[in-house]
């Protein structure tokens, strides 16, 4: 019995030294992968996950620039940049953004298009970029925000610089405005411009802010900064300013602007107003207008709906891109034309019975303004005084068609002028290749009389309409258009694009015809010129909306109000040293002498006004013409 108890001893230690070895092979084999483990972490991927480490510590920012602010001539501000405080949100941060979003609703006032935009924007994010939600909040919701931080991890208030227009709707149509970045802009991004804007939620979308957003946009910065888990900023570990956009200063003048604003009271219409030596614009109106900081972060459904849906269309830039028949405004341009060509002179006169007869032609071409016509023996001084039409037509069925469209395109007529403002209308003035190819058919003699007469195929802008009256004013010299008048201080020279050549007699026979228009006795454009000390020169207009059936009779009665007639006015002054030249148009006005020239009275008392001012500025532009020549 006591040698059966030896024998099991002996198993038991055999057995416990079997178990010892296991375990130890077992806890050796688990101390190698661990040390494996921690040399692969270490030592093998060791760059790889400092990289992640610092990632979700270290973030590289973008920072904005600062737009460039625009200024008129005399340097009233006329887009600035304000404080705002967005609501945003990084999506990385955010565990459940339908509980967050439903949160934040609590808090501050979310209408449903701001998260339909929002969603919109993190298709289209950058790894942990804010998102904005909500522009432009309260002090009170700011403060909500900040109460309830603790809740809302990835949620940020960030503070940013807003685009604002101080004079709301003055320069809508020629400043324009910017607008938050669409998916139509991304678009079009090249990987450069994807860098550019990086940080940048808006770009000039109509007017200046859009012909010059590669100026005023600036270059992006960034910054490297630290964060928490719940990407809140700690500090700034580096920075890199962004450059500021650039400073532009126009040739336009508000206290003008504001003036002209006003002359047109509640009518629907368009001043242009030039600087007859530079080119500059002075004055650019589209009434009625609207106000542009309404786009500036988003324009609400409600309020694009009732600016679309008006009737007086006041998104439309009438002064760029509405198509007028510019009516007897061409009178003096064609006269001057006409001249050139022969086909009259100083001495030729008509004998203007209210109708004028075409060769092999039955039908009657009537006066509509003055049935038995302007007397036996009108020449061209009288025929731009009254507006003779008899007159235009004898001289249009004697010129050759080709001749009539050359003097109209050199004088501006018939193509985009090239001012520094996007989406330009070329409007129309009609030759013989033109109607054979637009039409199918050939030029008849019917043609030439309309188009003598601003009527039939021809069309013009308001802007053209300013830049042939500039043209004239300055006896053939033909500037391109301007608005920037400098971009940092640093001016931008006028450019002429070519002159027209006539003799000296023939411009002095057209000044003295549109001088008659303002301050001859039987002078259709008597108004522009009332009670001012300094001589104006013009031409009245009218540009037929509806056509007149043969034998009929203009009634102003009987046609609705959006039927009558456009009033036209175009001038320039003082005639004996012109300054400024003015284009008009009162749409539905009817009489271009009745209602139209009054508004231009109103510009030319304004600017010249001010001679102290205006005339140092048109010598120095004479001095550098000088120079150039």
């Amino acid at each position: 019995m006591h040698n059966l108890h030896f024998k099991d001893h002996l198993t038991e230690q055999r057995l416990f030294h079997n178990r010892m070895l296991v375990a130890l092979v077992g806890v050796a084999m688990l101390l190698g992968v661990l040390v494996a483990r921690l040399y692969n972490l270490q030592v093998v991927n060791y760059d790889d996950y400092r990289t992640q480490s610092d990632e979700n510590r270290i973030q590289v920012r973008p920072v904005a620039p600062t737009r460039g602010l625009i200024y008129d001539r005399n340097g009233a501000l006329l887009a600035d940049n304000r404080p705002s405080y967005t609501l945003a949100i990084v999506h990385e941060r955010v565990r459940n953004m339908d509980a967050t979003l439903e949160l934040l609703g609590q808090l501050v006032r979310l209408e449903d298009s701001d998260v339909q935009k929002f969603r919109k924007r993190l298709q289209r994010r950058r790894p942990f970029e804010p998102i904005p939600l909500r522009f432009r909040l309260s002090e009170d919701e700011i403060a909500r925000i900040s109460v309830n931080e603790f809740r809302l991890p990835g949620v940020s208030v960030e503070a940013e610089l807003v685009r604002y227009y101080p004079l709301t709707d003055l320069f809508a149509h020629s400043v324009g405005y910017v607008g938050r970045i669409s998916e139509r802009d991304l678009a079009q991004f090249s990987e450069e411009d994807v860098r550019r804007y990086s940080g940048t939620q808006s770009i000039g979308k109509v007017g200046l802010e859009r012909s010059y957003e590669d100026l005023l946009l600036g270059e992006v910065g960034y910054e490297n900064v630290e964060t928490n888990a719940r990407g809140r900023v700690l500090r700034v570990l580096e920075r890199h300013d962004p450059r500021p956009g650039a400073e532009l200063t126009l040739h336009l003048d508000a206290r003008l602007q504001k003036v002209a604003t006003e002359a047109l009271g509640d009518n629907r219409g368009a001043v242009v107003a030039i600087d007859v030596n530079t080119g500059g614009v002075l004055a650019f109106v589209s009434k009625p207008s609207f106000d542009p900081n309404l786009f500036v972060t988003g324009i609400s459904f409600n309020d694009y709906r009732a600016l679309s849906d008006s009737l007086d269309v006041p998104l439309f830039n009438r002064a760029l891109q509405g198509q007028y028949p510019p009516g007897s405004t061409l009178k003096p341009m064609m006269g001057l034309g006409g001249l050139e060509a022969g086909v009259i002179t100083a001495g030729t006169t008509i004998k203007d019975p209210g109708f004028f007869k075409l060769p092999n032609d039955t039908r009657l071409y009537r006066e509509q303004w003055k049935r038995w016509g302007h007397g036996d023996k009108v020449d061209l001084i009288q025929a731009l005084a009254e507006s003779c039409d008899i007159y235009f037509w004898s001289m249009a069925s004697r010129w050759n068609i080709d001749d009539m469209h050359r003097i109209a395109t050199r004088f501006g007529l018939g193509a985009r002028t090239g001012i520094d403002l996007p989406v330009e209308r070329p409007g129309l003035f009609p030759s013989r290749d033109w109607k054979r190819g637009a039409r199918g058919l050939p030029w008849f003699p019917g043609d030439s009389l309309n188009a003598v007469l601003g009527q039939g195929f021809d069309l013009a802008t308001p802007l053209q309409l300013a830049v042939m009256t500039a043209t004239m004013a300055n006896r053939g010299i033909h500037y391109r258009p301007q608005v920037v008048m400098a971009v940092d201080g640093v001016e931008q020279p006028p450019e002429v694009l070519h002159h027209v050549e006539a003799r000296p007699e023939h411009w002095s026979l057209v000044f003295e015809g549109m001088e008659s228009v303002v301050n001859s006795p039987k002078g259709t454009g008597k108004k522009a010129g009332a009670g001012l000390d300094f001589r104006v020169a013009g031409k009245s207009g009218t540009a037929q909306v509806v056509g007149i059936a043969q034998g009929e009779r203009y009634d102003s009665e009987a046609l609705k109000e959006r039927h009558r007639d456009h009033a036209l006015f175009v001038a320039f002054a003082p005639v004996d040293d012109p300054q400024i030249a003015v284009a008009v148009l009162v749409e539905n006005g009817e009489g271009g002498g009745k209602v139209a020239a009054p508004v231009a009275r109103e510009l030319f008392f304004d600017w010249m006004s001010r001679p102290m001012e205006n005339t140092v500025r048109a010598a120095e532009a004479d001095d550098e013409e000088v120079s150039r020549g």
